[in-house]
């Protein structure tokens, strides 16, 4: 499930709700993280001018400043196309994680249908890696795409995955990656400690989304916390370091209160006013 039932998308971000019946009143654990300042400004600018280089009309608008102008535009976009595509191609892989675990779990699922859609993008690959891992690391599941709460802090996020592996109780993140030059799966942004470090401080998981009844968090003492990297040649799998979740804990719970004092300063009025010249 790659759009969560309490989950909704908002002009602050995307927020959760108790119920399918009620507004949504916090932010996702996504949403905080996103409260970083991060600059892509080099990336936008590489994708743009590579965008350029390839465009298939570029040799007959050189010395054409009006068709020149057309593959600019053309390319202008280049990054947000690559993000949108990335994105759609990482909720067909997760859709199809998840339904592994359904199928494991004996639960109704629709992995037929999950493979042919990654099988339709040449994504195959993605899933033949994603089915190694799962039999090489033994995964038992326990609760795929779990909804969880914390109200002290006030967000929510969903987990994708809940299970043990060699005995151990782990809270999973799963990320698509892309391939390196030497074929090797491209490793994970830290922010996935925060992510995960979430997850595990969470209180309460969804039972009923339409009845809005929660239940106490039973998987966050002292989880293995994994973030697991899923490629075309290989799947990396990655701990999130005890020894940092204290820091990564503090991080996120600053972020929330960014998330927070944004919100109360874009209702506190208006900014700026005008004033008039001495005298008048």
């Amino acid at each position: 499930m790659t759009a969560p039932a309490l989950a909704h998308s908002t002009e602050l971000g995307r927020m959760y709700a108790r119920s399918l019946q009620e507004p949504p009143t916090v932010p996702s654990i996504t949403t905080v993280i996103g409260q970083q300042a991060i600059s892509l400004d080099g990336w936008i600018g590489y994708m743009a001018a590579n965008a350029v280089a390839k465009h298939p009309d570029l040799g007959s608008a050189v010395g054409n400043p009006g068709q020149l102008r057309t593959v600019v535009r053309d390319s202008s976009n280049a990054a947000e196309q690559f993000r949108d595509a990335a994105a759609a191609r990482g909720d067909r892989v997760h859709n199809y994680c998840e339904q592994v675990a359904l199928r494991s779990l004996d639960r109704p699922h629709q992995l037929v249908e999950a493979r042919e859609a990654l099988d339709e993008q040449g994504e195959g690959n993605f899933a033949l890696r994603f089915d190694h891992w799962w039999e090489e690391y033994q995964v038992k599941p326990v609760a795929p795409e779990i909804t969880v709460w914390n109200e002290s802090l006030g967000y929510a996020g969903t987990l994708d995955l809940v299970a043990t592996i060699g005995g151990k109780l782990c809270i999973i993140d799963y990320k698509t990656k892309g391939t390196d030059r030497n074929g090797q799966v491209k490793s994970l942004d830290a922010k996935v400690v925060m992510q995960l470090v979430a997850g595990m401080k969470a209180e309460e998981s969804i039972v009923d989304e339409a009845a809005g009844t929660w239940e106490s968090w039973k998987y966050g003492q002292d989880p293995i916390l994994l973030g697991v990297a899923i490629g075309e040649t290989e799947v990396r799998t990655l701990r999130a370091n005890p020894e940092v979740l204290k820091a990564h804990w503090f991080k996120f719970a600053s972020l929330r209160r960014v998330w927070q004092t944004s919100l109360d300063a874009a209702g506190a009025g208006t900014p700026l006013l005008e004033i008039a010249p001495p005298g008048q």
